[in-house]
Order: C-alpha cells, then structure tokens, then sequence
C-alpha cells in the first residue's frame, strides 16, 4: 500500500526569483558574491517552506522550492522551463521584492515563462506602491496582466496559502491586493535561506525584519505607503528564534532590515534577551540595524544595541540642510542633534554608515560640495552612500508629480536613485548626474580615508572592519559604476542576457573586451585595496606615538555652536540653531518645576 501511495504522490514546484536590474550598457548587475541579503527573498522562502511542512496542497503533493537571488545567481530561463515542462508546468515562479527599478528585468523573465505557459506571480514594492497610491494600473501592470502574470500587492504572510492553492488548480486571480490587511508579525515562520544560499553573500550574511512600518512620513519613501505608518513588531522569542535558524544554516552576521528599529516597541525586551543570550555564550553573533537621527534620547538604546552585539548602524542622514529636510518632511532630523547622535554611537565602538540624498529643491553642484566638507571636518560619521532624490511610484513624492502632470522618466530601470527621474529646478540632468558621480570621489578622497581610519583609532572601532567597508563604498562606484547596495565581488555579464534595447554582441567580441575588463577592473581594484591596507597600518603605527583628534569627535559644548560651518551654512540652519537655544531655555526655566512634580 505504501508503494501505491508513493507512485500517486506529485510534484508542485515553487521557483523563488528575486530579479536584479540593468546597467548602463544593458546587461544585468550580478556577482559572484553579493553584499546585501534580500528579506523579501528571506521572507517568501520561510512562508513556502512552512506551507509545505504543513501540506496545505493535500497529503500527496509534494512543494519543491528552489530559491535564486540575481544580484549573485545567473538565472537560466531556459533550465527552469525544461524543470516545469518535466512536471507538466505543474508550479509557480513568484518574481519576489520586486523594486521600481527592478520591475523591466522582471518583466523580461516572466515574458519568456509566460511563453513556455508557467504561471507567474510578481510582487514588491513596485506593484505594491502603484497600487496603494494611485488611482490606477501604470501601463507596465498592464502590460504584465495583458501577459497573464498575477500581480501581488501587500505582504504574504497570512495569505500565501490562497495563493498557492489558486495557483495549483489552475484558477490564479489577476490582482492579488492586501494592502488593506497588512499581517501581525507574531509568531510567524522563520525568515532565512539555506546554507547554499547564504554563501552566496560576502560574510554569510542573514537578515530578516524585526518590524515593519514607520511612524514619520517622509516624502521620498514608500515604506509609509506601503508597511503603513502603524509599526508592527515581532517579539524576543520571534527574533531569538530567527537568529538562531539563521545562525543554523551557517550565517556570520545578521542585517536587521527595519527601516527604524529604533522605532520598535519591543527593542528593550530583544536587546535583553541577546544579552542574555550572550552572556550564558549561547548565541553569539553581530548585527547590523537601522536607526533614526534621535535614537541617541531614548534612554538605553546605545548603550544595550553594543552589549547585544550591534557593531554596525545606519543612519538616514539625507541632509544637513534645515531647508531641505523639512521639504521633505523629515523634521525628525534636527542639525543640532547630529553630532550628538553620531559621538554616542562612536562611543560604543560602532561603525556609523549614513545615507545622503542629492536633489532637495535648494541644491546645487556648488551646495552639494560645500555641504560634503562639512560633513567631512565636523561629523564623526564613518562611511556615506549617496542616492539622488528620485519619485519612487508608492512615495508622496511620486503621487504628487503624477497628479501634476510633471515629467517622470519613462524607463523605470533608470529609478535606481543613481540616475535623475524627474526634472530639477536648479540644475540640469547632465549637472544632477555629474555632481553624484563626484561625491563619492569628494567623500572618499585618500585625505578623507586616512581621516576616517585615525578618528576610528582614538575612539576605538575596528580599523579592519572599517577599511574593508571603506573599500566597498568607494570602490563599487570608482570601478564598475555600481552602487554599494547593489555591489558584490567578482562582476559578472552573461552576454545573452542583455536587455532587448541593446543588440546582443558579437562573441568574438564580447568575450575578448569582457576579459580585459575582469582584468583591468579587478587588478586596479586590488591595487586600491593594497594601498587600504597600508594606510590602515600606517595610521595605526603613528596612533602609538600621538594621540588623534579633531573637532569632529571632540566632546559635544553648546559654546561651540556658533563656531560650526554646521550652523551657519544656511538662514535655516541657523534659524535651526536658534531655535534649539530656545527650546533648551525653556527646558531650564521649567526643570525646577518638573523635579518639584516629581
């Protein structure tokens, strides 16, 4: 009877794909090694491996899941038809985390599956925040419907089970929408990738959220449109178990991807449950996560992120300039807080990494210049990463040129924040690009660096850890064009993967300058890290003998505001200084009556 059993048993295949983009030239951005984990891609393989655990399609079938993100994967089109033509087309590839820029490689791969009539799903921010924030389907969700591709929007958990059970009697909807019904975090499947995959990120790293949503609403971000400005969080048992299921499948580093833990009601709670943790040496592991400008008043948080084990912070710096920042509606970050902020992460030895946006309303080539040697001469941050200001389809920003009937640039791979999609009212494309592609040479300047290393010295981070760091920030954009985010080791270009704007090349062509690129690129790029490395030993000697200092990392005095570039750049950012001495007047004047109270 067993044996009959076995020979009645079926197959439903589950093919997760987390698509990447192009490049300038039409190929696809895709290592050997990749950087950054993708959650999404975390997050859908937990929720699949959990719906086959629990058979939701019957006792006799049996779900198969392959996973491949792009960013460090070819995905061979050809090799997963031939695997469902196998099964009879008996599956479903899911296009997962799929990002506005993202969305035309997408579309190119579920063209080809559709044509050999798999069933395709495609979900993501870009289908999310179309959907959530306009008043209706942008010609590309049309194009895919017209396609016969299922659009997802919203998030999975709690309804992924329809989805698969639809998919495999055949009867897939057209539109999938959720963005009403976003799901409790509590208690959900584990959040991880195999072994395999995880060593197809430089450093095994994991990742998963510990929350979703945010409270501020930013104009640029989508994460408000489309996680909801109501937090949502996980609990310590659900973030222990996490961290253990990652760590399992051979993880060396955790990337917490809430967009602000800081933000996270639980925070305590998790923070002292990995302390705990690491204390008895059960679970011991680094993390990196995210935090607002003014983490550094919530009472504790610094000081138990270093004794939980977080080494890395991201800080959305985006501005130092008052004007900018309140256009955007980020008055959450305060000028007079930053160097606060960034001392009291210093101080606990973290690496501090900011993002800043080029393309606020006030900037110009000059501006932007001025404003990175400030950063560079009074802000004790680590590493910076820079994006232009681009109206991401799910922002505010987006909906409102769309309303207008401003101009938008058509091509969505170009909304990949390194590229201008939408018009500047003080500096032309040419000017909006160039001057990016000069920050990353203006912050990294071998004078910069060798900063950098001696401030990471007198206050006591790793100056291995920071060197490696400094070499992927500035080394992605100064040798292969790439963005740090989307970087990795080893570039690879499959030359039949080219998008179809471009003429596929010749390969007596191709493959002869494609040799000398690995050549060149990677040979000046080991050259470079050399240099790195020598600098680093060489701050690190002359530490020994006299102590570094700068006005940077110098203890925080109210006295000094007046003497910072900081606060006098700008009529807002000194208005914003007056306003702070007001403010802390009046805390003066009413500290008697509040200790009185109490």
């Amino acid at each position: 009877m067993s044996a009959f059993r076995a020979l009645q048993r079926s197959k439903f295949l589950v093919e997760l794909i987390k698509p990447s983009h192009y490049d300038d030239e039409g190929y696809v951005i895709q290592w050997r090694r990749g950087f950054i984990p993708s959650n999404s891609l975390c997050s859908l393989y937990g929720l699949v491996l959990d719906a086959a655990q629990r058979r939701i399609l019957g006792d006799h079938v049996d779900i198969r899941i392959s996973v491949r993100d792009e960013t460090n994967s070819i995905i061979r089109i050809k090799r997963i038809i031939r695997r469902f033509r196998r099964n009879f087309n008996r599956g479903l590839v899911c296009l997962v985390g799929v990002q506005t820029n993202q969305f035309p490689r997408a579309l190119d791969i579920a063209r080809e599956l559709r044509a050999a009539g798999i069933q395709v799903a495609i979900g993501g921010f870009h289908v999310s925040g179309c959907i959530a924030m306009l008043p209706a389907l942008t010609p590309e969700l049309t194009e895919a419907l017209g396609l016969g591709i299922t659009l997802f929007a919203g998030e999975a958990e709690g309804h992924l089970d329809e989805l698969l059970r639809a998919s495999n009697e055949g009867k897939l909807q057209p539109i999938y929408n959720y963005m009403a019904e976003l799901p409790r975090l509590e208690d959900q499947p584990v959040v991880f990738l195999p072994r395999p995959y995880i060593r197809r990120y430089v450093g095994r790293m994991g990742c998963f959220d510990a929350g979703r949503g945010c409270p501020f609403s930013c104009s640029f971000c989508t994460i408000i449109n489309v996680q909801g400005r109501k937090s949502r969080f996980r609990t310590a048992d659900d973030v222990e178990k996490l961290m253990r299921a990652n760590l399992r499948e051979g993880a060396r580093s955790i990337l917490l991807t809430d967009d602000n833990f800081a933000r996270n009601k639980n925070w305590e709670s998790i923070f002292d449950r990995l302390i705990e943790l690491r204390a008895t040496g059960s679970l011991r592991v680094n993390f990196t996560l995210q935090a607002d400008m003014l983490s550094h008043k919530i009472q504790n948080f610094i000081s138990k992120a270093a004794q939980a084990g977080c080494d890395q912070v991201y800080i959305g710096l985006e501005s130092i300039n008052p004007e900018s920042l309140k256009g955007a509606s980020k008055g959450q970050n305060r000028i007079t807080e930053y160097r606060r902020m960034l001392q009291a992460w210093r101080a606990i030895g973290a690496i501090v990494y900011g993002g800043y946006i080029l393309g606020f309303p006030e900037d110009t080539p000059e501006s932007v210049t001025r404003d990175i040697g400030i950063i560079q001469r009074e802000l004790p941050i680590d590493l910076l990463h820079f994006f232009m200001l681009t109206p991401l389809p799910g922002s505010k920003d987006h909906r409102d040129l769309f309303e207008k009937g401003a101009w938008l640039e058509p091509d969505l791979n170009r909304y990949d924040t390194e590229h201008p999609a939408a018009l500047h009212q003080r500096m032309t494309a040419q000017q909006w690009e160039y001057i990016y592609r000069q920050v990353w040479q203006l912050y990294y300047s071998w004078e910069h660096i060798e900063t950098l290393l001696r401030r990471a010295v007198a206050t006591g981070s790793s100056t291995r850890a920071l060197t490696l760091a400094i070499f992927q920030y500035s080394a992605s954009p100064k040798f292969e064009r790439v963005h740090p985010l989307q970087s990795g080791l080893l570039r690879r270009k499959v030359r039949s993967q080219r998008r179809n704007l471009f003429p596929q090349e010749n390969p007596v062509l191709f493959y002869p300058r494609r040799i000398q690129e690995l050549l060149t690129t990677n040979l000046l790029a080991l050259i470079f890290y050399y240099k790195l490395q020598m600098l680093r030993r060489r701050v690190e000697r002359e530490a020994r003998l006299k102590p570094y200092s700068d006005i940077a990392i110098n203890p925080v005095r109210d006295s000094d505001d007046e003497k910072l570039d900081l606060y006098e750049q700008t009529e807002a950012a000194r208005r914003a200084v007056g306003w702070s001495k007001w403010h802390a007047r009046q805390a003066q004047k009413l500290k008697p009556q509040t200790e009185a109270i109490a």
